[in-house]
């Protein structure tokens, strides 16, 4: 995809030191974007920004734990301290607990996925959008969903109930804002070999999800990644109030 569009933009990242986040770090950088980048663990962020900001790309990178409001609020308040607006923010900081039965899934799991996965999306959606309102030109924010918040996910209970959410706020957000030109999306893959899935999932658990694909394939982190990018264009102005589905084709079944 033409990135050309992106040049300049002030855009926002969370979970942006691995994963998806990484590799639209990349991407958004090479394009000429200023970034303000969030992870929990603040190191290996700098250490990976460090590489761009030695080539020349205006990058700020910030610790914020998604679930704590008042670490989102800074994040936002820091990119317009800087820069002076906020053009694209992209949740994709996310989580998820061990695969296990609705049965012996307990208050924790489901505590830390809607702390993570929930309330980490909708703290940033509250002050991405009230610094969004502000501006004339309004603003774009991508929901890092799931295929699971768009069907049941058997032993991934509290995770599907999470990711659910995200695509409900998402919608809701984007019939409440539409009218500012602020404009919300939902994207929702199939299981991609980042760390979230191999780190909590051995090789045979991820050649049975790759079989339940009908492309018989992971998604690949990079096929994703050019959708998000894809969904935040400036060109693709009128998508809006979207949870798309990245998937190989498992939801047209």
């Amino acid at each position: 995809m033409n990135t050309e569009g992106f040049n300049d933009k002030v855009i926002l990242i969370t979970g942006a030191a691995g994963g998806f986040g990484r590799l639209l770090v990349d991407r958004f950088a090479n394009a000429g974007s200023k970034l303000v980048l969030s992870d929990l663990i603040l190191e290996s962020l700098d250490d990976f920004a460090e590489a761009f900001r030695n080539r020349g790309c205006d990058i700020v990178t910030q610790r914020c734990d998604v679930s704590i409001e008042a670490d989102v609020r800074a994040l936002v308040e820091t990119a317009v301290a800087r820069y002076g607006r906020l053009d694209i923010a992209i949740n994709n900081a996310g989580m998820s607990s061990a695969m296990k039965s609705l049965i012996d899934t307990e208050e924790a799991d489901l505590d830390i996925n809607f702390a993570v996965n929930t309330k980490g999306v909708f703290f940033g959606l509250k002050y991405q959008i009230q610094q969004m309102l502000t501006q004339s030109e309004g603003g774009t924010i991508l929901n890092v969903a799931s295929m699971a918040g768009l069907g049941g996910a058997p032993k991934l209970t509290a995770y599907c109930a999470a990711k659910h959410a995200v695509v409900g706020i998402s919608k809701t957000a984007a019939l409440e804002y539409a009218k500012y030109n602020i404009r919300v999306n939902a994207i929702c893959p199939y299981f991609s070999p980042t760390p979230l899935v191999t780190d909590g999932m051995d090789e045979s658990m991820q050649g049975l999800l790759a079989k339940g694909s009908p492309m018989k394939r992971l998604g690949e982190p990079d096929e994703i990644v050019a959708a998000m990018v894809m969904m935040v264009a400036p060109e693709n102005s009128y998508l809006n109030g979207q949870a798309i589905a990245v998937d190989g084709g498992a939801s047209a079944r």
